[in-house]
């Protein structure tokens, strides 16, 4: 009888129970108590990583659903059944390939097989891997197949490109997402295997193992195996960084120093020294932004990060080693792309925001003088609020071009007639009593007495509106003949004026005059 061939860790160690499923406790505990509860979909849709476990979650299903006294969600080791599904002997457990198996004719024969019963099952699975591989008419084809499938039936889809699925296909399913397998879980099971299989291994080595498998608990078995295959029974961190090519993180800690010390030289040492060792550059720039993002949590939680920087400086250095990612990877040199982007790293980390220089300039005014400075403003908001300003009709400054348009000659010698006279001090002025109900009613939104009572304004500061004011009761003007000015020649003159120019007589100039006639003397003194 010949001998058994040799089986790759990931192959032995492949989980067969869903207690041993790493990293996807929330994918275990729906399906459980799906089973428990009856409530089986005819359809799920696996999403996530590769090397995650969607392939064998589906074989761990279907032998849950099958074997002979289920369904549950643990099965015995000696179910004979629950055997020939993890092996992919079962007759009623297909799997397919949707990268091999694409075309719609494959589909439609597929889909005249769902209608026999299963031979020795209690459901035919259909488990169909890289389902986004299909083409768009064999998803079509399978579409009213999978909404009503026959009772007996169900259909398993893993994917890692979840977005290449069509939405008819998604919406049909129930989805579940695997997640990206923490390093440190994948660093405990490789312990475990190692522990099994008596082969000494480093911690540091593992945890190195653990970094490049990148959340896939099969790439960290299969680099174990790698390993394994190189050194013998015993593995050493430097080993591993001999095989991957990978810096060790000692040389990744002086880089990130040079760099936060704008040391050029140390990084172009370092630079020439990965180059000469065969170092992964494109690796050892992500392994670099990894070490800066510790330390930028690190001062973002106060704790100690060993560089000198601030948390701004670490988010520009890192925002300028993931620009030259993609030059590094696939440029022509990438040496010098690796040097030029740390180069970029060095001025991103010496620029400053210059917010940041705003507010660092404005907290070294003196103290004194920023409660000197506060005092005045206070007061100055003070008697806005409490005095009406008194604006005479004169040019705009000449920093508002914009609202001094030129005006005509001859009517501003007309509107001169009417200019507001400054008022001299109100201690020697005499005061004019005027009733409230011989004032002109303003209009709602100028300011309206709120006591009707005489207003005492003196003689000198109450000037003439733009329209003449007359007494309705006795028919007498109460100012001089010689500043009534005729309503319709100004308005017969406003037409022929801009556009610019009118919005300044009819609401700025209108409005001053107003404000005037209603200053409340009371206020004043």
């Amino acid at each position: 009888m010949a001998e058994k061939g040799y089986q790759v860790i990931a192959r032995r160690w492949r989980p067969k129970q869903f207690s041993e499923l790493v990293g996807q406790d929330h994918v275990v505990r729906t399906l459980g108590n799906a089973i428990e509860m009856g409530r089986i979909a005819h359809g799920y849709l696996f999403v996530g990583p590769r090397g995650t476990g969607k392939t064998t979650t589906a074989r761990l299903f279907a032998k849950s659903l099958n074997w002979e006294d289920g369904p549950s969600l643990e099965v015995p080791e000696d179910s004979e059944l629950g055997q020939a599904i993890m092996d992919g002997r079962c007759l009623d457990v297909i799997e397919i390939d949707g990268a091999s198996n694409n075309s719609v004719d494959q589909v439609r024969d597929l889909r005249d097989e769902c209608q026999y019963a299963p031979a020795q099952c209690r459901y035919k699975i259909y488990v169909i891997d890289e389902v986004h591989m299909l083409s768009q008419q064999a998803f079509n084809a399978l579409l009213k197949t999978l909404e009503e499938p026959p009772p007996h039936v169900k259909f398993v889809f893993a994917t890692t490109e979840a977005h290449k699925v069509l939405p008819t296909i998604v919406s049909r399913c129930q989805r579940f997402e695997f997640r990206s397998i923490p390093a440190d879980l994948i660093s405990g099971k490789l312990r475990e295997i190692c522990d099994t299989e008596k082969v000494e291994v480093e911690d540091a080595a593992l945890a190195t193992i653990s970094r490049m498998a990148m959340g896939g608990m099969r790439d960290g078995q299969s680099i174990l195996d790698q390993m394994i295959s190189f050194c013998g029974m015993k593995i050493s961190q430097a080993d591993v960084l001999e095989v991957y090519g990978l810096a060790s993180p000692e040389q990744i800690s002086g880089l990130a120093r040079a760099l936060s010390e704008a040391d050029f030289s140390a990084i172009l040492k370092s630079t020439d020294a990965f180059a000469s060792e065969g170092i992964d550059l494109y690796r050892a720039l992500q392994d670099l932004q990894e070490h800066m993002r510790s330390g930028l949590v690190a001062r973002i939680r106060g704790e100690s990060d060993n560089l000198e920087l601030s948390s701004e400086q670490y988010a520009r250095i890192l925002d300028a080693l993931r620009a030259g990612e993609e030059s590094v990877r696939s440029g022509l040199s990438d040496k010098a792309n690796f040097e030029v982007t740390l180069f970029r790293g060095v001025e991103a980390g010496r620029s400053r925001a210059i917010d940041s220089v705003i507010r660092e300039i404005s907290g070294m005014v003196p103290p004194s003088e920023s409660k000197k400075k506060t005092e005045s403003v206070a007061s100055a908001q003070q008697i806005q609020a409490s005095v009406v300003e008194v604006k005479p009709d004169v040019a705009k400054p000449e920093t508002e071009p914009e609202l001094a348009p030129e005006v005509d000659s001859e009517l501003e010698a007309e509107v001169e007639t009417v200019s507001v006279v400054k008022p001299e001090p109100i201690e020697t002025l005499p005061e004019v009593v005027l009733d409230a109900e011989d004032v002109e009613e303003p209009p709602p939104t100028q300011m309206v007495q709120e006591e009707q009572e005489p207003i005492r304004l003196p003689a000198s500061s109450v000037s003439t509106p733009v329209t003449a004011a007359d007494d309705s009761e006795s028919g007498k003007s109460k100012l001089p003949d010689s500043q009534i000015v005729d309503e319709a020649k100004i308005a017969e003159r406003v037409k022929t004026l801009s556009g610019a120019t009118r919005k300044i007589f009819e609401e700025d100039f209108r409005g001053t005059y107003v404000a005037i006639e209603r200053i409340d003397h009371d206020k004043l003194i």
